[in-house]
């Protein structure tokens, strides 16, 4: 998965929005203005899909909007969901890997004082072409 975008109920509240996401089991959120309701459903579609992930379950194709039911004021906005987006700002935690390289290249890499760690992560991101 990449980017999607799903259809979120807004509700206007007397503050801001509370929001629903139709297609995601227990998705809801709020947000005290528009900008503030959208990163913040943004957010909750992430820990769902991760509740979706870790159980394998496969991922809701998102509806068309015009197919949901709403009520008074509610409306419908289609909110994107980026997943390299959300795992950049939420798992941060580092990862230990064991590799293994020429000896003669170690030590001329040790002697040039090099970062074994940054140098994988800048040509993992260059092989596969994220920023």
């Amino acid at each position: 998965m990449e980017k999607v975008f799903y259809p979120v109920i807004f509700h206007p509240e007397e503050t801001g929005f509370s929001t629903f996401v139709p297609d995601l089991d227990g998705c809801f959120s709020q947000g005290d203005t528009m900008n503030e309701a959208v990163a913040m459903t943004q957010d909750a579609i992430g820990l769902v899909l991760e509740d979706y992930f870790s159980s394998a379950q496969p991922i809701p194709a998102p509806s068309q909007p015009g197919s949901l039911h709403l009520e008074g004021n509610d409306f419908v906005a289609m909110v994107e969901f980026d997943e390299l987006a959300y795992r950049k700002r939420h798992e941060t935690q580092a990862v230990k890997k064991t590799l293994t390289i020429p000896s003669w290249l170690n030590h001329m890499a040790e002697e040039q004082g090099l970062n074994f760690s940054r140098i994988l992560q800048n040509a993992l991101k260059r092989e596969l072409n994220v920023q």
